[in-house]
């Protein structure tokens, strides 16, 4: 069966090795999203990037670098996503979110 609906999905662009009390952010995060009984998560690891500073984070071996960027996307209703937002407002210290309407296929 195919269910089409309109949700929210949010985008948080931080680096790896950010921590929030000694755990990694993105651990935090999906956690939290979790705890809120979110519709959905997911943290995908770039392989170049840069941001406010310009310095290039890469995996290439030559330029090895740590805290290369890491997305963490979440997808649910609005209100749903507004219910996160707080905890994300303490928790980041550095980086930045984007959030943007979008239609969902789900398929069961």
């Amino acid at each position: 069966m195919k269910i089409v609906e309109d949700d929210f999905l949010l985008r948080i662009f931080i680096g790896e090795d950010q921590k929030h009390h000694g755990k990694l952010l993105y651990e935090t995060i999906i956690g939290k999203a979790r705890e809120l009984e979110m519709a959905g998560a997911t943290v995908i690891r770039g392989i170049m990037g840069f941001g406010a500073d310009k310095r290039i984070h890469t995996s290439k071996i030559l330029d090895l670098t740590e805290n290369l960027p890491v997305i963490v996307e979440i997808i649910d209703t609005e209100e749903k996503i507004n219910q996160i937002i707080p905890f994300l407002d303490e928790v980041i210290e550095k980086g930045f979110m984007t959030m943007e309407k979008v239609h969902v296929f789900k398929y069961r």
